[in-house]
């Protein structure tokens, strides 16, 4: 399945520049990290904004959970990055109610399958 309306998802600078990629943050220093090692960083968030963006509308929604303030979806996939490299991230989407596009809850990567 597919994120419902990816073409209208919504970001907030705040999500990506004061969690995802603060390395001060309490929860989301690890998350600043491992974006950081793909060329992410502060003074280019917008990239990171929209290789989320791309990476929402061409990966499926492996996991839908319906919650009181709307349904949640996980999407697995590649996420482009400046280094070229292209690693496995699960996204986290929320439809609130009475919204018809999700807004990004967060990121983290997936584990990396071995042989």
């Amino acid at each position: 399945m597919r994120l419902p309306n990816s073409r209208s998802i919504r970001i907030e600078k705040q999500k990506i520049v004061e969690y995802l990629l603060n390395p001060t943050h309490r929860y989301g220093a690890s998350k600043a990290r491992f974006f950081a090692q793909f060329g992410f960083g502060l003074d280019n968030w917008e990239i990171l904004a929209e290789a989320l963006r791309d990476h929402a509308r061409k990966s499926h929604a492996v996991l839908r959970m319906d919650t009181p303030f709307g349904p949640r979806f996980a999407v697995d996939g590649v996420l482009e990055t400046p280094s070229g490299e292209r690693p496995r991230v699960r996204s986290v989407w929320q439809m609130d109610v009475g919204e018809t596009s999700a807004r990004l809850i967060t990121v983290y990567p997936l584990e990396v399958e071995h042989d």
